[in-house]
């Protein structure tokens, strides 16, 4: 189930979000969130939650020994169990396939279903026990509250990454409260109109190119394709980590930013401050500073930071594009590091130089191949040879509807300064009234999304979940 699916929005939330208004006891809450965000994940894999739950009942047992046993061989076996069961189910066809094509052998590749999300759990789940081996977190005693923390619905399958130490103390006591309710269910909103509205429209057009025939890719078709998808995934993930964020705060729980406008960044040390910081903040903690982070001399410094993004890249999927991405984003941060030219570039030059490299590596992340990447690369800028196909192509997706969203996702993927400055003046000085009256007006056009975004839903099939791979 997903949260973009009439299913979630029409059956599963009301019904999850009515009983658990009625409840009054934190523990039958806890208890109400943790069965609903078993159905949640059964309703798409009906065997794999028993994976998950094993995982949650393995962990448990082994903090609780940790904290009797304190030596690092048991956190190392915790973690190698942790990662083998990761690597099984996510990375032994990619690894068979690469063997074989290496080798010349003829390897059986076995025909291994991948559970959705488990990568996001496998990470929480290694955030507890590290820090259950830090001494940062005292150890959850109760296995319902560390099964709900790594099962729980709105952050399960797309992230973002919480760790324990951030909702441990809300496991047992949240305060809920109408505006908390309805501040959450406005981002809820938010996000899903990022997703619906303006991810999936650029989701068709980027498909459309990356699944046109070759000869059919000039330089219009491919920047219409590498723009669309550029737009699609920061819409995708930002909107689910909006929703997840939103649901969190209905039923009680903080969770941390996950973007905070990616694509205003005039760097790509910025990019990565800034895109899934829940991820890049989960590797720096529990796999860069490990590694001795940048207190070991230059060369080690960038060392770590290709085996960090090494690692980054191969989380978001089994596939050698990946592994392609995240070095790809390795190199250019030690080049900034390299090449004290670059933080010297104006502003304006700074920016273009980043989105060209987050546009190029997004092609990459996106094809299905290598060679179908560095293709559409290369037309990107010597793609100037036409034929009707490629003209009707672009001709076909240039519709109004497209034209509309994609102006809508430009202006939307970097702050509006001088707004954002006005809003919050607006909530420290005397002109409340307009304060109000600004957050009145967004309910209401929250609703009107909400209205339009079913309306889109119940009318139009498109609707990918893009992070099956993770």
């Amino acid at each position: 189930m997903v949260f973009s699916s009439m299913e979630f929005i029409c059956v599963f939330f009301p019904i999850v979000f009515l009983i658990n208004f009625i409840v009054n006891r934190i523990h039958f809450k806890n208890i109400l969130l943790l069965l609903s965000s078993l159905i949640f994940y059964a309703y798409g894999e009906p065997i794999y939650v028993l994976l998950m739950v094993a995982s949650a009942g393995f962990n448990y047992i082994f903090a609780i020994i940790i904290t009797k046993i304190h030596r690092s061989s048991i956190l190392f076996l915790c973690i190698t169990i942790n990662l083998g069961i990761l690597f099984y189910f996510k990375y032994t066809i990619f690894f068979i396939g690469t063997l074989a094509g290496m080798t010349g052998l003829d390897l059986k590749v076995p025909d291994i279903k991948l559970p959705i999300g488990i990568s996001f759990f496998t990470f929480q789940a290694l955030s507890y026990i590290i820090d259950i081996y830090r001494g940062n977190v005292k150890v959850q005693k109760n296995f319902l509250n560390l099964l709900l923390y790594i099962s729980f619905f709105p952050q399960l399958i797309a992230g973002p990454i919480v760790k324990y130490k951030d909702i441990s103390e809300e496991l047992e006591y949240r305060k809920m409260d109408i505006k908390h309710v309805a501040e959450g269910i406005r981002r809820f909103i938010c996000g899903l109109g990022k997703k619906v509205l303006i991810a999936n429209t650029m989701g068709a057009a980027a498909d459309a190119v990356f699944n046109a025939n070759n000869n059919d890719i000039n330089i219009f078709v491919a920047w219409l394709g590498a723009v669309s998808y550029m737009l699609q995934i920061y819409y995708d993930f930002s909107g689910y980590s909006d929703m997840a964020i939103g649901l969190g705060k209905i039923y009680g729980f903080s969770f941390h930013e996950n973007f905070r406008y990616p694509y205003g960044a005039t760097s790509i040390k910025e990019f990565w401050h800034r895109w899934h910081i829940s991820l890049s903040t989960w590797f720096k903690e529990y796999l860069y500073i490990p590694l001795g982070g940048n207190r070991k001399g230059r060369v080690r410094t960038y060392i770590n930071k290709f085996i960090v993004f090494f690692c980054t890249g191969i989380w978001h999927g089994a596939d050698w594009t990946f592994i392609i991405w995240g070095l790809y984003h390795g190199f250019f941060l030690v080049i900034e590091d390299i090449a004290p030219l670059l933080k010297k570039m104006p502003q304006a030059v700074s920016y273009l130089y980043t989105m060209l490299v987050v546009c190029i590596g997004f092609v990459f992340f996106r094809s299905d191949t290598v060679s179908q990447g560095i293709y559409i690369i290369e037309q990107m800028f010597t793609g100037f040879s036409y034929n009707s196909a490629g003209i009707s192509l672009v001709v076909s997706q240039l519709t109004p509807w497209f034209i509309v969203m994609l102006f809508s996702g430009i202006i939307g993927m970097v702050p509006v300064m001088p707004l954002a400055k006005w809003i919050k003046k607006l909530e420290n000085s005397v002109e409340s009234r307009k304060y109000y009256l600004m957050q009145v007006l967004s309910y209401i056009f929250s609703a009107l999304m909400l209205i339009w975004c079913i309306i889109r839903l119940s009318g139009n099939t498109y609707n990918p979940f893009i992070y099956f791979r993770f």
